[in-house]
C-alpha cells in the first residue's frame, strides 16, 4: 500500500512537474541533494522504520514514538540556537504528548520491545527530517513543493521496491473486489483515493504548511492527525471515541495553542 501510494503519486505528478521544470529550470546541485535526502529519509526510511516498529510494538506505541518528532525538533532548535524555549512552549509540548497518549489509548496495548523502540525512534528522526527538509530556509536550496513531492515520491518508491526485491520488506498484492462505504467496488477505486488524498494532496499541502508555520509549530499541528483519525473512524466505521480519547484531543489542541502563542524574546544561554 505504501509503495502504491508514493509510486502512484509520482506517476500522476510527473507530467505537471516536467512542465514546471521547463518554466523554472532544473534543480541546482544543492537542491538535488535536498531532494535526494527528502526521498530517502522523509519518505522511504520513514515508512520502513514505522512499519518495522509495528512488527514488534502495538500501533499505538509505535505512533507515540514516531510523534516524539516535535520534542526532537524543539531540542534541535535549542541546541542549534542556544536559546531555551519559552516555558509555554515546553508546557505545550508536554501537554501534546500526554494528549497523544490519551488519544491512542495505550492501556490495552502497552508492549515494549527494544528492537521495536529503536525502529520507532528511527521513525521519529525521519519525521523530524521531513519537517526540516520541507522548511523554507531562505536560501537557494528552497524547492518548489510540486517538484519536491514528485521527485521525493519517485525516489521513495524506488527505494521501497528495491527493499522489497531484496527481501527486506514483504510485498504482495491481490486484485479483486473491495468494500468502500458499504459498497462493493473495484480494487482500483480505493487505491486511487489512497494515492490522490494521502499523497498527491497531502505532501504538497504539508510542505506549504511547514513553510508558513515553521518546522516546530507544524510538527505540533501534525499531532491533530490522530484526532482526525479518531473522528473519521467514528464517521466512517462507527467506532465511538472513549472519554480518554476526547480528553486527549483537548490536551493536544491546548498544547498546540500554547506552542503557537507569540513568545517574548528569551535570554541566550551562555
Amino acid at each position: 500500500m505504501v509503495a502504491t501510494r508514493v509510486g502512484g503519486a509520482f506517476a500522476i505528478l510527473l507530467i505537471p512537474a516536467l512542465f514546471l521544470l521547463r518554466r523554472i529550470g532544473p534543480p541546482t546541485g544543492r537542491q538535488s541533494v535536498r531532494i535526494l535526502a527528502y526521498g530517502l529519509v522523509a519518505i522511504a526510511l520513514a515508512q520502513l522504520c514505522y512499519f518495522s516498529a509495528v512488527q514488534y510494538l502495538s500501533v499505538g506505541v509505535a505512533l507515540l514514538l514516531e510523534y516524539l518528532a516535535p520534542i526532537m525538533l524543539i531540542a534541535w532548535h535549542w541546541a542549534r540556537t542556544h536559546r531555551r524555549p519559552a516555558s509555554p512552549v515546553l508546557a505545550g509540548a508536554g501537554l501534546s504528548i500526554v494528549g497523544l497518549a490519551f488519544v491512542l489509548d495505550l492501556r490495552d496495548g502497552l508492549t515494549l520491545n527494544w528492537v521495536g523502540v529503536g525502529w520507532g525512534l528511527g521513525a521519529a528522526l525521519c519525521l523530524s527530517a521531513y519537517f526540516l527538509l520541507s522548511e523554507d530556509n531562505g536560501t537557494d536550496e528552497t524547492i518548489h513543493p510540486l517538484l519536491l513531492t514528485t521527485a521525493g515520491t519517485g525516489i521513495g518508491a524506488v527505494i521501497l521496491l528495491a527493499a522489497a526485491a531484496a527481501g527486506i520488506l514483504p510485498l504482495a498484492a491481490h486484485a479483486g473486489v473491495a468494500t468502500l462505504a458499504d459498497r462493493s467496488v473495484g480494487w482500483w477505486l480505493p487505491a486511487l483515493l489512497l494515492i490522490l488524498i494521502s499523497a498527491v494532496l497531502a505532501y504538497p499541502t504539508g510542505i506549504v504548511a511547514v513553510r508558513r508555520l515553521g518546522s516546530s509549530l507544524a510538527s505540533f499541528v501534525s499531532l491533530t492527525e490522530v484526532i482526525f483519525a479518531v473522528a473519521f473512524a467514528f464517521v466512517l466505521l462507527g467506532q465511538r471515541p472513549g472519554l480518554m480519547q476526547l480528553i486527549g484531543g483537548v490536551l493536544i489542541l491546548t498544547g498546540i495553542a500554547l506552542v503557537q502563542r507569540p513568545q517574548p524574546s528569551v535570554r541566550k544561554l551562555r
